[in-house]
This record gives structure tokens, C-alpha cells and sequence, in this order.
């Protein structure tokens, strides 16, 4: 498996858990600079990520969060 598939494989088993991701995490937790690009072939194969753009209070800069969209029970 290339390294870009695994990554993408661990991101979006991450996301199935529930949870969101920032790139910075994605950095830390999976050693993937290109958050961005992975969530992209996530999406086209047809996962349904949402992107929410956050405002750091401190900084003031903004970056992106991406969460897995759920299906209503």
C-alpha cells in the first residue's frame, strides 16, 4: 500500500470514530503534511467530509477542521 493510501486509510478510520481534524493534528498524529489532499481523495471517493474553517483567538489565524458527515439514523 503506497504511504498516501495508508494515510488516507488511518484519516478517514480516525474521522469514522467521530472525531475531527486539523492539519496540525493529522502533522502529529499520522505524519501527513497534506491534510488537505488526502480529505480530497477521501471525497472523491465519496465520503461526505465537511470542512469548517476556525479562527485561533490567540493568533488570530485561520485553518481548517474536517469532520465525517453522519447519516441520520
Amino acid at each position: 500500500m503506497h504511504q498516501t493510501e495508508a494515510q488516507s486509510k488511518r484519516i478517514l478510520e480516525y474521522l469514522q470514530k467521530g472525531n475531527s481534524l486539523t492539519p496540525l493534528e493529522a502533522l502529529n498524529m499520522f505524519g501527513c503534511m497534506r491534510l488537505g489532499a488526502r480529505v480530497y481523495d477521501l471525497k472523491n471517493q465519496g465520503y461526505a467530509i465537511v470542512t469548517e474553517m476556525v479562527k485561533d483567538e490567540k493568533s488570530g489565524k485561520t485553518y481548517a477542521s474536517y469532520r465525517l458527515m453522519v447519516e441520520a439514523a
